[in-house]
């Protein structure tokens, strides 16, 4: 059973009415971030039930040591953490010396939160009756500031209906914080200073372990109604804490208000002695702009977001809503400003997978970035991975790997692998695949070819070499073999030639021979630097070849498809139509042992590589493997809806196609794996945009022009996107009549419509 709290808007989350059992989901629902911090959507005011409390700072992390039984060569020392920051954004309140707390009031009234995507702010409102039978309104408004990173604002108001009430107010900070997602229960921060100057406050921590000096700052403003007042302030301090008290006479129906601005400054940033001054020249900005006019800057800050990355859908406000919460997800979490930066899968939403870097990034995340911002922003993207190498050789010699053979981590913040599950750490290799994917698909898309020489041939080397010493010859098959790995379906751990492993690895090794040809060729000097650095010889350069020439893919002639791996058919071929519901989701039901036993597969795995080389298989292809692993696909992780919503979609099965791209778009918003308190599924949300571009709208690059095979969902009047194509922004406007194309720009494109040259005018 799904959650269905959620009101339907184009525009807005919306939750109307209070319930304790829902808290910790909305706290992950209306997450806000701007990429340089975020939190959960915790109460400012104590609240004593449930709670999953969270603030972000973007790249602070703890090398959380690895807890295992059985310690394995190769294994990492650590898994990294996203650590729980100190909290800014806490107000105690107290009415006539009762403190106000949703769980112990006696009545929770007309409560409303609105998380508003358009404008990026998160509001709350509602009526309560306290112990002490006082009637109060509160209102609250919050924001994290895209204009001024560094900063957020909190407008907070209370207004009694019942009758003259004393009002407190407590700003402070909190560094007595602790992580939900830790494995010994460790300290992560040392608070090394507490102090105050008037009505700011600072606190200076470092981070244990990895040393990331930070001060978190506040800063208050006290109204009564619309005029700012002058009033007394009490400070409070401890080893880790430190407040400012505001008391005043309200009168019945008079609105009590204060406006907090507070933060993070970090020494990624700043010099870690200067802190302290850089939290005070952030809040003298903040505050001498005020709420309003900062609310007013973050306005025009996301007018101009939307203004590129907007898809619009008519006829279907909750598919509607659906896209819109990813893109405004995606556009929170990471906006390409800091190239040290990449995308957690839970973003600042929670702290599982320890906030770090997997595939989705070069998978499903680039794609949206390359077409919704400026190029330089997948290139930035792509140079995380380059600024990597040297680790991911590291990695490749701790694991046996020799001559600069890279493995790039499945999960890391600095380039290291911090996972440490072995069939993950040591066997889910088709990640390195990925990473030369992206490449690729970055020059396929922006014609952009100076990073492969500059950068990348050095990556695609390190990642040939690994698959080169990865396999081994089978005498048996006269084939090579890639023995004990997990593919992108999890459900199966340690099986021999995964199909979509075998087939990234072929074509990763003939992809780097083909640009080490064109960079020998066509940019000479780069070449003769890359061939010193990394002493490529041509021997060498056969062998790789040898390997991509005879690699083995496993193939059933009965059913005339590949096999997912040797073994699938073994199996007991139950599709999930015929599996009882009452088993699902499995891997919340059953052992692993008897998932791994199963047929089941968890996300798209010998079809995300139709996916990814939809062209080289023909249609007819592609839909004998889409109607053989489909079924038995139980879609138990975030990446699976998507592609299987692109290539239903292609198949003109737009029903199917349809089902998918509700499900990953409202994956989070209905709860579909029941684990949304947990965090919100940041990197799949790039999939449901792709759902769209590349699904509906078939938008794909065929021969160096940009092709569309526009679709509709029946249901759906008409939908709308833009994608920035080689400097060219480009609407697609599709609706049930037909499909209209507008440029921005000065000069006309030639793009494919279902097979045939159109030339696009500006305007």
């Amino acid at each position: 059973m799904n959650q269905v709290y959620i009101q339907p808007n184009e525009w807005s989350i919306l939750e109307e009415g209070f319930d304790a059992e829902m808290v910790k989901s909305s706290e992950s629902l209306f997450s806000i971030g701007n990429g340089a911090m975020g939190q959960r959507a915790n109460f400012e005011e104590e609240y004593t039930g449930p709670t999953f409390q969270g603030s972000y700072i973007a790249g602070v992390y703890y090398p959380d040591k690895t807890r295992v039984g059985w310690w394995k060569n190769g294994y990492p020392e650590y898994f990294a953490k996203v650590l729980n920051a100190p909290n800014w954004i806490g107000i105690n309140v107290l009415i006539n010396d009762e403190k106000l707390d949703l769980h112990t009031c006696k009545e929770v009234l007309n409560f409303k939160r609105e998380l508003n995507m358009q404008e990026g702010w998160l509001s709350r409102s509602f009526e309560a009756v306290l112990q002490n039978d006082i009637k109060i309104k509160v209102d609250t408004k919050r924001f994290l500031s895209l204009d001024l990173d560094e900063i957020g604002a909190i407008n907070y108001s209370i207004t009694p209906l019942s009758n003259d009430v004393n009002i407190t107010y407590i700003p402070y900070l909190d560094a007595g914080i602790t992580n939900e997602d830790t494995n010994w229960d460790d300290q992560f921060w040392d608070v090394l200073q507490v102090s105050q100057d008037n009505h700011q406050s600072f606190i200076e921590a470092r981070t244990m372990k990895t040393h990331f000096y930070t001060c978190t700052f506040m800063e208050s403003k006290i109204f009564i109604g619309p005029n700012e007042i002058i009033t007394n302030c009490v400070n409070e301090q401890s080893n880790n804490y430190t407040a400012n008290k505001y008391q005043q006479e309200i009168k019945k129906d008079q609105t009590y208000s204060i406006h907090k601005f507070g933060g993070y400054v970090v020494d990624r940033n700043h010099h870690k002695d200067e802190l302290v001054a850089a939290a005070k020249t952030a809040l003298d900005k903040a505050v001498s702009l005020g709420f309003d006019a900062l609310l007013a800057k973050q306005k025009e800050a996301w007018a101009k977001i939307w203004s590129m990355s907007d898809i619009t859908i008519e006829g279907d406000v909750k598919a509607q809503q659906g896209i819109r919460f990813n893109i405004f997800q995606l556009n929170q979490t990471y906006l390409g400003t800091d190239a040290s930066l990449n995308i957690g899968p839970k973003g600042f939403t929670g702290e599982k997978y320890g906030g770090s870097t997997y595939w989705d990034t070069e998978a499903y995340c680039i794609p949206f970035y390359m077409a919704t911002k400026d190029q330089s922003v997948a290139r930035t993207l792509l140079e995380y991975r380059y600024n990597h190498l040297e680790k991911a050789i590291e990695n490749a010699e701790k694991l046996g790997f020799k001559n600069g053979a890279a493995l790039y981590p499945m999960v890391t913040m600095n380039g290291e692998e911090c996972h440490n599950e072995w069939e993950i750490t040591f066997e889910e290799i088709h990640r390195n695949g990925a990473i030369a994917f992206a490449i690729y698909n970055y020059h396929r898309f922006t014609e952009d070819y100076t990073y492969i020489p500059e950068k990348g041939l050095e990556v695609l080397i390190g990642i040939a070499r690994f698959w080169h010493q990865r396999v081994n010859f089978s005498t048996d098959k006269d084939k090579f073999v890639m023995l004990g790995v997990t593919g992108p379906n999890e459900y199966e751990n340690n099986i021999n030639n995964n199909f979509y492993t075998n087939y990234i690895a072929k074509w990763c090794i003939e992809y780097a021979l083909e640009n080490i040809d064109i960079v020998k060729n066509d940019h000479i000097s780069d070449y003769i630097r890359i061939k010193e650095k990394v002493n490529i010889t041509d021997e060498e350069l056969a062998s790789w070849k040898n390997v991509a020439d005879n690699m083995y893919f496993p193939f059933s002639e009965k059913h005339n498809v590949y096999l997912q791996q040797d073994g699938f058919l073994d199996k007991e071929l139950i599709t999930v139509a015929d599996l009882d519901q009452s088993q699902r989701p499995i891997n919340q039901k059953w052992s692993w042992d008897r998932i791994l036993r199963s047929p089941y597969i968890k996300q798209a795995d010998t079809l995300q590589g139709f996916y990814m080389f939809e062209d080289h298989f023909s249609t007819e292809e592609l839909e004998r493997h889409f109607d053989f692993y489909e079924p038995f696909t139980v879609h138990e992780s975030s990446l699976s809806p998507c592609v299987h919503s692109i290539q239903a979609a292609k198949l003109d099965r737009m029903e199917q196609a349809y089902t998918f791209y509700l499900r990953t778009s409202r994956l989070d918003l209905d709860d579909y794996n029941h684990e949304v308190e947990e965090g919100l599924h940041i990197t799949s949300m790039a999939g449901t945009w792709m759902s769209i571009v590349e699904g509906f709208g078939g938008m794909r690059v065929v021969d160096n022009s940009l092709s569309f095979s526009p679709k509709i969902p029946k249901g759906w009047d008409s939908y709308s996107f833009k994608v920035n194509f080689r400097q060219q922004v480009i609407t697609v406007n599709v609706s049930q009549k037909g499909t209209q194309f507008e440029l921005e720009g000065t000069k006309e494109i030639n793009i494919l419509v279902n097979g045939e040259q159109v030339t696009v005018s500006p305007k």
